[in-house]
């Protein structure tokens, strides 16, 4: 992955990047119905070790949120909330209501509290140690709902929001946050809304759940989104990035991106009608992991667990540089056939789905409806 012509590249650090992940994602699930029933972040840990891509150096076991650094934006007493949920396995019913705990699609499940205290732990962790220059991959990572005191949208804790407190705790004073899931990333929005250290920038799919982010939303003045018609392609993301998210950026000047790349709005994904192959998904983060000294790449929605391996393995080797092979070696390709996803859409998935890493690019016209709402974006500068 190269970057556009002439533009710079901002990256000061040498060191390779590095991913952080966790053993607890394999087998833990939100129960069979949910849409994350399915494995994602195992999947990708297998895939990038299967392909040679990671090593004893590159590879991060990320560690447990405590109490304390969970109460750097959420509140102690929906923290304790999360906590005795997993050790209780219920709540009393005025409870579950107040902190939004076992309803509205956000169970509770035997590893409710570990499970997203890891994942905000590893956030915590990445920010430190990107510090002083550097990118880090964490797939786990992108839960962008969580509010300071309530579940919200399959998400507890808001570990973007607290990977971001970690780089301005470290001293920083311009962070730029780009969300590219199918879903408004309302919680880190509200949660910096009125912080001018932070800019966020959210493209998803208008009229999709929470059904905010519109267009002359910008919050405190902090915040910029995207609503995008259903049916957005890859040629209408190449789009978005060259004609106003690089220019973002550029004029921006942030010393880190915390980047949320979501895999929902890939072709396969039963949760929205968006049309993208994973090569734009790509495009977005090699360009965008370059135009800072610090990147924090971060996972997020992705409800079919072929489009989400697939993709999110190819962005851990696109920020490394590592060419993607036309056809996936047997010990990478037996990972994907061993899949059991019992949605309709994974009953008979196509053979390219196993064989493959890399979607066609799936392109079309750019619809005039897509160049209004940039150009209306444009207005609101930075």
């Amino acid at each position: 992955m190269t970057l556009p012509k002439n533009l710079p590249d901002h990256r000061t650090s040498d060191a390779s990047p590095r991913m952080i992940a966790a053993e607890i994602y394999r087998g833990s699930s939100y129960g069979p119905k949910h849409p994350l029933a399915i494995p994602r972040v195992s999947l990708v840990v297998d895939m990038v070790h299967a392909m040679g891509w990671v090593d004893d150096d590159t590879y991060l076991t990320g560690p447990v949120a405590t109490p304390d650094q969970l109460a750097r934006f959420h509140d102690p007493d929906y923290i304790n909330a999360v906590m005795q949920a997993e050790r209780d396995q219920i709540l009393p019913e005025e409870m579950m209501v107040k902190f939004g705990l076992g309803k509205n699609g956000n169970p509770i499940y035997p590893e409710i509290f570990r499970r997203p205290a890891t994942a905000a732990g590893s956030s915590i962790k990445a920010a430190q140690l990107i510090a002083d220059g550097g990118i880090i991959h964490h797939p786990a990572g992108g839960t962008h709902h969580g509010l300071r005191n309530r579940a919200s949208g399959f998400c507890y804790f808001n570990d973007p929001v607290l990977g971001i407190y970690a780089l301005l705790d470290s001293g920083l004073d311009r962070v730029l946050y780009v969300d590219i899931d199918a879903h408004h990333g309302d919680g880190v929005q509200i949660a910096f809304a009125d912080d001018d250290r932070v800019l966020t920038f959210s493209m998803h799919q208008e009229d999709l759940w929470p059904k905010t982010g519109a267009i002359d939303d910008i919050a405190g003045g902090m915040a910029r989104n995207l609503p995008m018609p259903a049916g957005m392609h890859d040629d209408e993301m190449r789009y978005v990035l060259n004609e106003y998210l690089i220019n973002l950026a550029l004029t921006f000047a942030p010393q880190a991106i915390v980047l949320q790349c979501g895999c929902d709005t890939l072709l396969e994904d039963p949760l929205s009608k968006q049309l993208l192959g994973n090569q734009s998904i790509w495009e977005v983060v090699g360009t965008m992991s370059q135009l800072a000294p610090r990147c924090l790449v971060l996972g997020g929605g992705g409800y079919s667990p072929f489009g989400v391996a697939r993709c999110w393995s190819g962005v851990w080797a696109t920020i490394n540089g590592i060419e993607i092979p036309p056809v996936l070696p047997i010990t990478a390709e037996n990972i994907l056939r061993v899949i059991k996803w019992t949605h309709s859409r994974g009953r008979k998935p196509a053979d390219t789905l196993f064989t493959t890493l890399a979607d066609p690019w799936r392109g079309g016209a750019i619809r005039n409806e897509v160049r209004e709402r940039v150009r209306r974006l444009k207005g609101y500068g930075v």
